[in-house]
């Protein structure tokens, strides 16, 4: 506690709503550095921000030794380094102009990426609409995100900002540009072609320098998913002109028409776009990939805004919507819906003799509860087009949103047990339009329940929900307002039927004592919250986070006093709760280092793409629990079916390797992981093996299913 009470007595900067994973660089500079990988960013504008004339930024990463970052195509696994760039009106970015990967074996499988220092240029067009200022620099920023990895991966971000001069020139990192430009593969005018021939593709390319005729060169397509990248393939010299048989992947999800591939031997390197010709096999899909990449690599594309094949199917979309149904009408029976299903049964006693009341209020809950489901579903899918890598519960990876649902459920839960009245405490107009407007209050309930249902899968939702995020905009909110509407139901057979109406009790002095009594699952709720709040910010953001609860009461009790006291206490306890908040509110956005979380359990290892790939590559099966602190369900399984004695001595006969990717905190990688298995949330259970599919479990695991798909490795 000593950290806690040092951050208790001095101020600190206000975290943002999601930490870089190199939260100690998240100041914008020019420079972020972390134990792996120093980026800074570059310009070189030898004839300044002049119209009609191009400039070059860049990021340059330099790797520790064992480390890499990815090319545009990252092979077997990994992720492309993004760049996003705020410009002055009137300068527009390109494409990262790709110097030449090398490849990177692991066990069977290959990468390609970058190793010691890479410089990624960025060309800038100087449009007209520039008007430099008379006085000043014009001012560039930065949003990168790359994936660094040796055996493990950590996903790191950083924000940069430049200032280059607007009517002056920059040429101090030329020589890093001009190394970094001519790294380029250049364009070969006869393009090849590209022949399928059976399940290898036969490649010839004609017209590349006298020099390397008769060397070996590397072969790196642009497009992922087509080839096995680590497979064995033969090259030959016929004359003038290169070939190549590559073998096309056991699970290949491309099928292109042009396929671009860079050639290359020595450092230098040719790029051609060769049309393909023939018929491509049947493609086997992501979805059923014995390995992690393809996966990565599909799901980031999808988050980018790239359109998925048109599925099949009208049939495939009513069985997601059904599924979202089922799903949405058992998530009633997740722990993380019963607080709130107090307070709906509490208000249903209070209208057992107004039938129409009754259905009023249901039918006002249906609404807030479906169009809460597609606004979230809206905003996700909003946020996943603008590159954002985020899923079904995102915001409570957000330690400032755990935060402030943990200060909600404290309010609610002191209006329980009847420390105050929301009445007493309200304006007098604001008081009487609650009275008016009893059927907002059901609305705003029905918000309330998606809030606080939001970390729950139930069955036949993960699926639904994975497969949402590759539809249109207009069909995957079908299938959110599928949820919603099954979760809603219940309520709305309830106040429609009169039968089910009579057998609530009669109102009576008994509501009082029972209302009393469910402010216990609104506190239990709080304690869990702090301790989501303590895997995401470690034990001083959960101390931080119970000192400001405290406070938040000491005011509510304050403002139910009368006279002089209320004002003298009322603002003792304000200030005390503003002065609490500058100094310790910062600890709740304070990450906690993901060492200390991986670490947790002796049993498990630190899930990363490449240390699946490496155990299933040495023959040993590998169990993968998707799980998140937040994730009620995900804890309810790991007390009971993953501690069961029967299935850890399963596991241990059969040497099955355990490895537990914790996506408490937002995490690239593990976000693009469940998209390729067709989920968008956790929990997620998975066996790999080697030579199979991936075999997903459902999401309410029991013993006997466990131990079943156990015996089968």
């Amino acid at each position: 506690m000593t950290n806690f009470l040092r951050i208790l007595l001095s101020a600190a900067l206000f975290g943002g709503l999601f930490p870089s994973t190199v939260s100690a660089q998240s100041a914008v500079k020019t420079v972020v550095t972390s134990e792996r990988v120093r980026a800074e960013v570059m310009a070189h504008a030898p004839e300044g921000l002049e119209a009609g004339k191009t400039a070059w930024v860049g990021l340059q990463l330099t790797h520790q030794p064992e480390w890499h970052t990815y090319w545009k195509n990252s092979g077997d696994s990994g992720l492309p380094t993004q760049l996003q760039w705020t410009l002055p009106r009137g300068i527009e970015a390109g494409d990262i102009a790709w110097p030449v990967p090398k490849k990177i074996p692991i066990g069977h499988l290959a990468n390609y990426g970058y190793e010691d220092t890479v410089l990624l240029p960025v060309p800038l067009t100087v449009t007209p609409e520039f008007k430099a200022p008379l006085v000043g620099d014009a001012e560039i920023r930065l949003k990168a995100n790359w994936l660094v990895c040796r055996k493990e991966c950590i996903p790191e971000e950083g924000e940069f900002v430049l200032k280059l001069p607007a009517r002056g020139s920059t040429a101090l990192n030329g020589p890093a540009f001009s190394k970094a430009l001519a790294s380029q593969p250049k364009a070969l005018k006869d393009g090849g072609e590209v022949r399928i021939e059976g399940n290898a593709l036969q490649v010839s390319v004609p017209g590349l320098p006298v020099a390397v005729r008769g060397k070996t060169l590397e072969f790196f397509p642009e497009q992922g998913e087509v080839i096995e990248t680590g497979a064995k393939w033969t090259q030959a010299w016929k004359g003038e002109v290169w070939t190549a048989s590559v073998p096309l992947a056991a699970q290949r999800a491309q099928s292109p028409s042009v396929m671009p591939v860079v050639l290359a031997s020595g450092g230098d390197g040719w790029r051609i776009e060769a049309p393909v010709r023939g018929e491509w096999p049947k493609a086997a899909g992501t979805a059923a990939s014995a390995t992690l990449t393809p996966a990565l690599q599909q799901a980031l594309r999808n988050a980018g805004g790239s359109s998925p094949a048109p599925a099949t199917p009208s049939l495939t979309l009513l069985a997601a919507i059904l599924g979202a149904f089922l799903g949405g009408i058992i998530l009633n029976l997740m722990p993380c819906v019963f607080p709130v299903l107090t307070i709906k049964v509490v208000g249903f006693t209070k209208h057992a003799d107004d039938r129409r009341g009754h259905r009023i209020a249901g039918l006002a809950y249906g609404a807030g509860v479906v169009l809460s489901f597609i606004g979230l579903g809206a905003l996700m899918l909003a946020l996943r087009a603008a590159g954002e890598q985020l899923g079904w519960g995102f915001q409570l990876q957000s330690p400032i949103f755990v935060a402030g649902l943990a200060a909600l459920f404290t309010v609610i839960g002191l209006n329980l047990a009847g420390l105050f009245e929301f009445r007493s405490l309200l304006p007098s107009a604001v008081a009487s339009l609650e009275a008016k407007h009893p059927v907002a209050n059901s609305f705003l309930s029905g918000v309330l329940a998606v809030a606080i249902a939001s970390p729950c899968t139930a069955p036949f939702m993960g699926a639904s929900l994975g497969f949402a995020i590759g539809l249109p905009a207009h069909e995957a909110l079908a299938v959110f307002a599928a949820i919603g509407a099954g979760m809603a139901l219940p309520y709305l057979l309830a106040s429609w039927i009169p039968a089910v109406a009579r057998l609530l009790p009669r109102p009576g002095p008994w509501m009082d004592t029972f209302r009393r009594l469910m402010a216990f699952p609104m506190f239990a709720t709080v304690a869990w919250l702090v301790w989501v709040i303590g895997q995401q910010a470690g034990i001083d953001g959960a101390g931080a986070l119970l000192a400001l609860l405290v406070a938040l009461a000491m005011v509510i009790w304050a403002a139910t006093l009368r006279g002089r006291s209320r004002a003298i206490i009322g603002a003792v306890s304000i200030a005390s709760a503003a002065a609490l908040a500058w100094g310790v509110g910062p600890a709740i956005a304070t990450p906690t280092p993901p060492e200390r979380v991986a670490a947790s359990d002796a049993l498990w290892q630190p899930w990363s793409a490449e240390r699946v790939e490496q155990l299933v590559a040495q023959g040993q099966p590998v169990f993968v629990d998707f799980t998140a602190a937040w994730c009620v369900t995900c804890q309810f399984n790991k007390k009971t079916t993953l501690a069961h004695r029967d299935v850890l001595a399963d596991l241990r006969t059969r040497n099955v390797a355990l490895l537990r990717a914790d996506w408490t905190r937002r995490d690239p990688a593990i976000t693009a992981a469940l998209a390729g298995l067709g989920r968008s949330g956790v929990p997620v259970y998975v066996f790999y093996r080697a030579g199979s599919a991936p075999v997903v479990l459902s999401e309410v695991l029991g013993v006997e299913e466990v131990r079943s798909a156990i015996a089968k490795l």
